[in-house]
């Protein structure tokens, strides 16, 4: 059967519902811990945080699916269904045997998977009758994303941005502006966490961790207010499921099973989005299917972390997660893959990768932006430098198959487009971009201050 270019699903095939992994995992991810007692966070604990249905979410690992909600559904059919496309330019260009699809989630304005998510956890922000969210946003994609969703609902947005991306990347930064968004470079002085960390380190760059400490300062300081997350909890991974469940759908109607499946891995949302119900039916003993997180060398929680409790965020305000983390105080290179800058990894991604179903490897960036530009030549897209991770581990496993003439279906994540890097792909075409890959005695350094419990 032949397949077309592009795969475009109907409204009608959109899912309906979002597919919950963990209620197909025989090794449950751990519980959050309250960081002051040892404890699991109990639901009323982690509701004076997050919104109460997101809590629920968060907390339930035995419903498969949750129905979405038809408002949510709406809001999805601006963008959704996103593209399955077959790159057959590229497979031509890499004389290779292998099939090569992606799924495309950069036709929104927001510019990735992101949205998938915003919208769900400001839609339940506004039915509880909250004022307005917090959040973190590395690259911009998360934050953009969210103050898209939280315009469109008329609730206030207040983002916390690493300050080496509030910097290297204004315009995505005046996006969220436009929708109406605060934006703060972090560490700022505006929150207690910001100022500790600015006086112990006032030349920081930031990092996610650092962001995340202040917008949940932030949440819990004013009323009507709660903070959401973009990536790494467990119900963002359910929220991006749809792209996995599209991508299921769309495969299915040529009855192409994929052999391999590949995402950049920063925090995991779409990693575990994309993968969630290939993964589903590897763990129900259906499939054989190859996963791979790939994840920038100079952040290398799962090739290089330790699979342990730590806080996930740098001022250690927030819950405890048993993960693949370099330690909370962590504070990677200032590479231009912003979103893929956190020192941990995904609960749900971490148990999967310890109980052996996940394999992981790690990328250094000037590597990831040659695949980015090779992409772009061959097939017509401007990948954002977190994508490239991926796109540079399926031309990788493409040349195997053209060594041993395996024709495999491989599938990767492209999550989002590249117009607001321009600035990295110019030092990369100057030359000035350089490969940055924490010593032993970093990484050492950062995890001896893992808490003990």
């Amino acid at each position: 059967m032949d397949v077309p270019y592009k795969i475009y699903l109907s409204e009608d095939q959109m899912p309906r519902a979002w597919y919950n992994l963990r209620a197909d995992m025989k090794n449950k991810p751990a519980p959050l811990l309250n960081p002051a007692t040892g404890k699991p966070m109990t639901k009323q604990e982690l509701c004076g945080v997050f919104c109460e249905e997101l809590v629920e979410q968060e907390l339930n690992d035995s419903t498969p699916y949750y129905s979405i909600p038809q408002a949510i559904r709406d809001f999805y059919r601006m963008y959704r269904p996103s593209p399955l496309v077959r790159a057959y330019c590229l497979e031509e260009k890499l004389q290779t045997p292998a099939h090569i699809y992606y799924k495309y989630e950069g036709n929104n304005s927001s510019g990735s998977h992101k949205l998938n998510s915003a919208i769900a956890q400001a839609y339940y922000a506004k039915a509880q009758g909250l004022k307005g969210v917090t959040t973190e946003t590395g690259a911009g994609q998360w934050g953009t994303a969210l103050s898209m969703a939280c315009s469109y609902l008329g609730l206030d947005c207040q983002v916390y941005m690493v300050k080496v991306s509030y910097e290297q990347k204004p315009f995505r930064r005046e996006i969220m502006r436009t929708f109406g968004a605060s934006v703060t470079p972090s560490p700022s002085d505006t929150t207690q966490v910001g100022r500790a960390i600015l006086e112990a380190n006032p030349d920081t760059t930031g990092s996610l961790g650092c962001a995340i400490s202040e917008a949940v300062e932030a949440a819990l300081s004013q009323p009507g207010y709660r903070y959401v997350l973009g990536s790494v909890l467990n119900q963002v991974l359910l929220h991006q499921s749809v792209i996995g469940l599209e991508a299921k759908t769309a495969l299915d109607l040529y009855r192409i099973k994929p052999d391999l499946i590949i995402g950049c891995a920063g925090g995991g949302s779409n990693l575990g989005g994309l993968i969630a119900p290939f993964m589903g039916e590897k763990l129900r003993g259906e499939s054989d299917c190859r996963f791979i997180a790939v994840e920038p060398a100079s952040c290398p929680s799962l090739t290089r972390g330790v699979f342990a409790y730590d806080f996930a965020d740098t001022g250690r305000v927030c819950p405890l997660a048993r993960m693949y983390t370099l330690g909370s105080g962590f504070i990677p290179a200032p590479n231009h893959a912003g979103g893929l800058r956190y020192h941990g990894m995904s609960p749900i991604l971490s148990q999967l990768y310890h109980d052996g179903y996940l394999e992981a490897r790690a990328v250094e960036q000037r590597a990831v932006f040659q695949a980015a530009e090779y992409f772009a030549r061959v097939e017509g897209i401007l990948p954002a430098p977190e994508s490239a991770h991926a796109i540079r581990a399926a031309i990788d496993e493409a040349l195997v198959c053209r060594q041993t003439g395996e024709a495999k279906n491989i599938l990767f994540g492209l999550t989002g487009t590249g117009y607001f890097d321009m600035v990295a792909y110019q030092r990369f075409h100057d030359g000035e971009m350089t490969d940055s890959v924490p010593s032993d005695e970093e990484l050492a350094a950062s995890l001896a201050s893992l808490p003990r419990l």
